[in-house]
């Protein structure tokens, strides 16, 4: 009988029924949800600033008020990382929440990975929050001490799936493949419904619904079938776990910090209606460094977009920039960013239509030059500028923003603690056994795929998935046959990325083919600037990324089309 664990979470903010609907949609034995991010992060920092006994997913705590019980009824254990700065405060949240409930419910916390205190002296300069990355082996020996709730602060976001079938098969330190196998379905279902088809390329072959949560029912040797309950919306195929698999990866290598998996090994196998089945994936011994994420206050930022109406879309655009750029002069902002989006149709049917968008945004340390000095400026060129002016929002006040950046520790330097139900400490060791983490050399390409061609969107043939690893984007590319496989591993460069895509042109990219998924996986250094909470750029999550790209056009063979 394999281990079922859900995910009823891929963030904070994420569907609150979730909860709900996997504790009574089919039967589970662990339920996870993953709340952070690194601009969640952030967001709990600022928490934090404000009263220190904040830091942790208050909405959880108000999941677990409706769920709780229903829970222990059912046997289901619940591990989360909802925790955030604070897992030993919400863990003593849940407790008094249980007593009012009535219910006798085992609480435990892993905590250790917060660095705040130590950071200067780790090097890691005097950021807002500085947190390592912990595996799976602290929420293991949690479990091991009959704890029914499990909240932890950072860890990996597969480690919450890891844990529960680490404990429950007695997986030994050292057994990186079953390990390694448990990170893949954990890498799968950590983002909720993106393994069930929500943001998926080729949705309009399926009737997706509001899809369900996903569930990985793991095997003893580290393989899973990822699935749904049986009723719930969505899909499962191997195309949506493919999809996932290459979400906010590098290459064939996935570092952790118990194991590293090798993507380039796993195979994917349909299984039956919304059941794939995830097997032969090898794992490695971790790195010896853990990574840690880094948020810190940047200064203060603000923005405003001009509508440019008709004609003359360049010249409306470069007078109100040339007005706006010399009322500023005076005290002008650390950084200024215009985005002109033509988004105006000729001779269109309606004044939206005819319109282009003119952005404009600043940013610099004082809140009064990127506050009311820039949209007040902004604003008094409102009947003294380009014909038919106006904007799409009133003036604001800045608002602070933040920078993420990735740092590494050694693991030997961070603490990993398992606070068990009854209050007593369990230090939890680094890895015995590191390998320094390195790149595996691309396979040879398979044979071309010839014949005539068509000029065709990209999207026509292949899917994709996007998104960011701090100011890096990540974009997975995956085709559905061998024969489109020939065809993209070979046609797909990193000089044809960067011809489709110019944004990249004069950034680093880099390329990692991994055949056994039919996929290709591009890095894009320094493409989101300083991470999500800079906003550097439209888009600032690279969510949208890889729509973009099978957007464009390119020669595609017919016999694929």
């Amino acid at each position: 009988m394999s281990f079922r664990v859900g995910n009823a979470s891929g963030f904070y903010g994420d569907r609150f029924a979730a909860v709900r609907e996997m504790l009574t949609g089919g039967p589970l034995d662990v339920l996870t949800g993953d709340y952070l991010a690194e601009l969640t992060m952030l967001i709990l920092g600022r928490d934090r600033l404000k009263d220190p006994a904040r830091g942790y997913a208050k909405t959880f705590l108000r999941q677990l008020e409706e769920n709780l019980g229903l829970a222990k009824d059912n046997g289901v254990k619940i591990v989360t990382n909802a925790g955030g700065l604070n897992p030993a405060g919400l863990a003593d949240a849940i407790r008094e929440l249980s007593g009012q409930l009535g219910l006798d419910i085992a609480v435990a916390h892993v905590e250790g990975d917060d660095l705040l205190a130590r950071a200067d002296a780790l090097g890691l300069g005097k950021p807002l929050t500085a947190n390592a990355y912990l595996g799976a082996w602290g929420i293991v020996e949690c479990l091991n001490a009959g704890a029914d709730v499990v909240v932890t602060g950072r860890v990996t976001d597969a480690s919450l799936v890891v844990g529960p079938a680490a404990a429950h098969y007695g997986w030994r330190r050292d057994d990186y493949d079953a390990l390694a196998g448990a990170v893949a379905a954990g890498h799968v279902i950590e983002c909720g419904a993106q393994a069930t088809g929500g943001n998926y390329s080729f949705f309009t072959e399926h009737d997706l619904g509001t899809p369900g949560f996903p569930i990985a029912e793991i095997e003893a040797d580290g393989s899973s079938v990822i699935t749904k309950h049986d009723g719930t919306g969505g899909v499962v195929t191997v195309g949506t776990v493919t999809a996932q698999l290459l979400y906010e990866i590098t290459g064939a290598r996935y570092a952790g910090p118990d194991v590293t998996t090798r993507f380039d090994t796993m195979t994917l196998e349909h299984q039956g209606r919304d059941r794939v089945r995830i097997s032969g994936t090898k794992g490695e011994p971790p790195p010896p460094a853990l990574k840690v994420c880094l948020n810190a206050l940047g200064g203060f930022r603000n923005e405003t977009t001009f509508v440019l109406t008709g004609l003359d879309i360049e010249a409306k655009a470069a007078l109100v920039r040339e007005q706006l750029e010399s009322a500023l002069k005076d005290k002008p902002p650390a950084q200024i960013r215009w985005t002109l989006a033509r988004t105006d149709h000729e001779d269109a049917d309606t004044e939206q239509r005819a319109s282009a968008l003119l952005h404009c945004a600043v940013k610099d340390a004082d809140p009064k030059v990127a506050g009311r000095a820039f949209s007040g400026a902004a604003i008094e060129l409102a009947l003294a500028s380009y014909p038919g002016f106006h904007v799409t929002a009133p003036p604001s006040d800045a608002s602070p923003y933040g920078v993420y950046t990735a740092s590494y520790v050694d693991s030997t330097e961070v603490p990993h603690v398992a606070v068990l139900p009854d209050g007593s400490r369990v230090d939890i060791s680094p890895a015995g056994e590191t390998l320094a983490l390195s790149d595996v050399d691309d396979p040879a390409l398979p044979e071309p795929l010839t014949g005539t061609t068509r000029r065709a969107p990209l999207g026509a043939v292949v899917g994709a998935r996007s998104g960011d690893k701090g100011g890096d984007a990540n974009l997975g590319v995956w085709v559905r046959t061998d024969e489109a496989w020939r065809w993209l591993a070979n046609a797909l460069t990193v000089e044809e990325f960067q011809r489709l895509l110019p944004e990249t042109a004069d950034l680093r990219v880099r390329r990692h083919l991994l055949p056994n998924l039919r996929a290709v996986n591009f890095v894009v250094t320094g493409l989101l600037g300083e991470g999500v909470a800079s906003q550097a750029r439209f888009d600032p999550q690279a969510k949208a990324f890889g729509e973009w790209l099978r957007s464009r056009h390119a020669e595609i063979p017919e016999v694929l089309l």
